[in-house]
């Protein structure tokens, strides 16, 4: 029985090999076309995402506080978010600050 056994796999393996040299070929390849499609697809998605975070202009606006608690006083929960690009209460920093009154 073992002999048997031994013998149909010997020669399924042989029957099987000139099939293993094309199979493996194409399997490395396909992995390897694989791995740099979804190379490509992050750095296509980083570059995508760097543009719209470029597009925020909470570090350039008036009401900016450069503080990580309360970065605007405005709109706390939009500040240097994607919600925050066509904020209508914008204003361009002049570069001054306003001296307090003084009396």
């Amino acid at each position: 029985m073992f002999h048997l056994a031994h013998l149909s796999l010997y020669w399924l393996v042989h029957a099987l090999q000139p099939l293993f040299v094309p199979i493996c070929f194409v399997s490395a390849w396909t992995i390897v076309l694989l791995l740099c499609w979804n190379i490509w697809a992050a750095l296509r998605d980083g570059v995508s995402s760097a543009q719209t975070m470029h597009q925020i202009p909470c570090s350039k606006c008036r009401f900016f506080t450069d503080n990580y608690h309360l970065k605007c006083p405005v709109h706390p929960y939009k500040a240097l978010s994607t919600e925050a690009i066509d904020c209508v209460d914008y204003e361009e920093n002049s570069g001054y600050l306003i001296a307090p009154h003084q009396d």
